[in-house]
């Protein structure tokens, strides 16, 4: 299965810390957020990187080149950064069956395999991890509501008034079904086309999507906090694997 990467960002707010490189460049743990992503993606089988780079592009070409861990990588460029949806159509002549999709500035510590699993069961048309936030959070983010089965049945990007405290996190599988809603979104109040109506257009055209808890953490570093917590929270990982690992006898 293939894995998509959006990584064309300027990351305006983290700055001073993307003033001479993209977001994904951004060092978390040391090492770049591409990496942490990168490695997850292999790590889940990903059998080609295909990574939408923009803003200091050059700078993210010149440190993977051509293959990660083995895993070849192509790229594709997103002129103007208009949103999600517009993102991924930049990659739509590299994908022809189902395929993975990453947002290039998320840390997770997550169970990204079963959204892998469930896509690779046939019974959805796409999946993706989601979790519950404070209710006061939930407008900064895409808001889900499901029915009883799990299904995604509504999306609303960023609403002022949420239906759900269940958003979305960063990490989906999809069909090349999902590039014909792209096609069709119109761009949002903030001038943008987003990922959310694409979704929405997939569930109004009768396609199932199925919500996957989140189980784990994850961090999407918009803010040099982020950065910090996540490098956090990556330290207490590694600490606590360290301390579960038997010890060897002298």
């Amino acid at each position: 299965m293939k894995a998509v990467v959006l990584a064309a960002g300027e990351g305006t707010r983290l700055r001073p810390l993307t003033e001479d490189k993209p977001k994904g460049m951004v060092e978390v743990d040391g090492k770049p957020i591409l990496t942490h992503c990168f490695e997850q993606l292999v790590e889940l089988g990903a059998d080609e990187l295909v990574v939408v780079v923009g803003y200091l592009k050059q700078n993210i070409i010149e440190h993977y080149g051509d293959e990660f861990e083995g895993v070849p990588i192509t790229y594709a460029h997103q002129r103007e950064q208009k949103g999600l949806a517009h993102a991924l159509l930049n990659v739509e002549e590299h994908i022809d069956d189902d395929f993975m999709l990453l947002l290039g500035d998320n840390i997770f510590q997550a169970n990204l395999e079963d959204v892998v699993r469930r896509q690779q069961e046939d019974r959805a048309d796409a999946a993706f991890l989601v979790e519950e936030v404070d209710w006061e959070d939930a407008s900064r983010y895409g808001v889900c509501d499901t029915n009883q089965y799990g299904e995604i049945t509504d999306v609303v990007e960023k609403p002022e008034e949420p239906p759900s405290n269940l958003v979305m996190t960063g990490f989906y599988t999809f069909t090349p079904a999902i590039f014909h809603a792209c096609h069709l979104v119109q761009p949002s109040n903030r001038g943008e086309y987003e990922i959310s109506e694409a979704i929405d257009l997939l569930i109004q055209s009768g396609r199932t999507i199925d919500a996957i808890g989140l189980e784990g953490w994850r961090i999407d570093v918009g803010y040099p906090e982020d950065r910090d917590e996540a490098e956090k929270r990556l330290t207490e990982t590694q600490s606590a694997e360290s301390e579960s690992q038997p010890s060897a006898e002298s």
